[in-house]
């Protein structure tokens, strides 16, 4: 039985308590055209934390199709009622006509759910906006923000979502996989490649069951080291692009704070089991490295969240970050590439068959040190040659490509300022 209500919406209290029917009237106004639509015993549901967070996965669903609604009207007719919005594609510029979360009423006839995000307006002029569900029971808001998360899981699972910090808060964009590195184009030592690929596989196997079975904590994390350009980026694609967990990446910036930390990790909990990628992660904060610590010592770290770390500067990382259980709790560098995979690697590269055998072997011996990208390069210029001149011409081009390495590897860098996060 419903508990009685002393000051309900549906009487009018403008001689007693006149600020109360200033918020009152626009509830009321609200669930009477809701009663219009579905008469039921509709009220305000509160679900801060998480319908903070599914405004946006709301609007992004809707837009998608993913979840039906009614646009049952507009709230005020002072504020917007249509919206021209930068879409999300690369280009430098493309707009579209799209619908407005704010100002608008939406109703969920599956879910017998309604939302909206309304402004208040006060004695000095000015607004606020909130975000309300009404609802004829919790359990059916419930149900729907479940419901919500659990289709917002299916559609991450189709693409690749950023997590940026930014000045005013983190920011989410999505964008389709442009390609998959299978894990066979990875050049990596094999029992390297072994070992991470299993840990992966094993993890989101049948939500973890191996986890369970053998009674370990459902979590993991572990950091790729190395120096630029020797495949951390693409070993992580390879591992992003053949799971069907969502793969969220976190990029870290000069706004990276504890809240943001915070509101990251949530995000992600609610999609787990699921990936979350942090590249670079020696650029964390000074001011960030407790909370950051903290949360992955798993205190606030939900079960089925697989981290995976990558820096270029080792050196730099915190020894607290690696030197503790249930942060990341395997490191693997990914080291340049020997002779042999820089032969298969450079072989592999070349698909119109430019390099003989004793070519082949020539190149890989001289380009000892250098990294999978610089072999991109030598590759692109030896290429570039033979497209415009006819000829093979590699020679030059590696010593150019080794003088560079020699300069990278000198860690002039580290002669200045200190090592580490202070």
């Amino acid at each position: 039985m419903d508990k009685p209500t002393l000051l309900p919406v549906d009487e009018i209290f403008n001689n007693t308590h006149s600020n109360y029917e200033n918020y009152a009237f626009i509830i009321r106004k609200i669930i009477d055209t809701l009663n219009n639509r579905n008469e039921q015993h509709w009220k305000i549901i509160q679900a801060e934390e998480l319908i903070s967070h599914a405004a946006s996965v709301i609007d992004d669903l809707m837009k998608k199709g993913k979840l039906q609604f009614e646009s049952i009207g507009y709230l005020y007719g002072t504020r917007p009622s249509g919206k021209v919005e930068k879409t999300e594609s690369d280009r430098l510029f493309e707009l579209r006509v799209s619908e407005t979360i704010e100002n608008q009423l939406f109703y969920f006839p599956e879910y017998e759910i309604a939302f909206t995000q309304m402004v208040y307006y006060v004695d000095s002029g000015s607004t606020w906006p909130e975000h309300h569900i009404f609802s004829p029971s919790s359990e059916k808001a419930l149900h729907f923000i479940e419901s919500v998360n659990t289709l917002q899981r299916e559609q991450m699972k189709q693409t690749i979502t950023y997590l940026v910090d930014t000045e005013s808060g983190v920011t989410k964009k999505s964008f389709e996989h442009e390609y998959t590195v299978d894990r066979d184009d990875v050049f990596l030592e094999d029992t390297i490649k072994k070992d991470i690929y299993r840990s992966v596989d094993e993890f989101f196997n049948n939500d973890g069951t191996f986890y369970k079975e053998y009674g370990l904590p459902y979590k993991r994390g572990i950091l790729l080291h190395g120096a630029p350009g020797n495949g951390k980026t693409t070993l992580v694609r390879s591992i992003t692009g053949t799971t069907t967990a969502p793969v969220i990446y976190w990029q870290i910036t000069e706004h990276t704070g504890s809240y943001s930390v915070e509101e990251v990790f949530n995000t992600v909990a609610r999609m787990a089991p699921a990936i979350l990628v942090i590249e670079d992660i020696d650029s964390m904060p000074e001011h960030t490295r407790s909370t950051f610590l903290n949360t992955l010592d798993g205190a606030r770290v939900r079960d089925g969240l697989f981290v995976i770390g990558t820096t270029n500067y080792p050196e730099r990382i915190d020894p607290a970050l690696i030197n503790r259980a249930g942060r990341f709790d395997s490191t693997y560098e990914i080291p340049s590439p020997n002779l042999e995979m820089r032969r298969a690697y450079l072989k592999q590269l070349d698909i119109k068959e430019l390099f003989n055998d004793d070519q082949l072997d020539e190149m890989a011996a001289k380009t000892k040190g250098l990294s999978i990208s610089q072999l991109n390069e030598l590759y692109m210029s030896v290429a570039m040659g033979y497209h415009y001149d006819g000829e093979i011409v590699y020679e030059r081009r590696i010593e150019e490509l080794q003088k560079q390495h020699r300069r990278s590897t000198k860690g002039d860098w580290e002669q200045n300022g200190s090592i580490g996060f202070s």
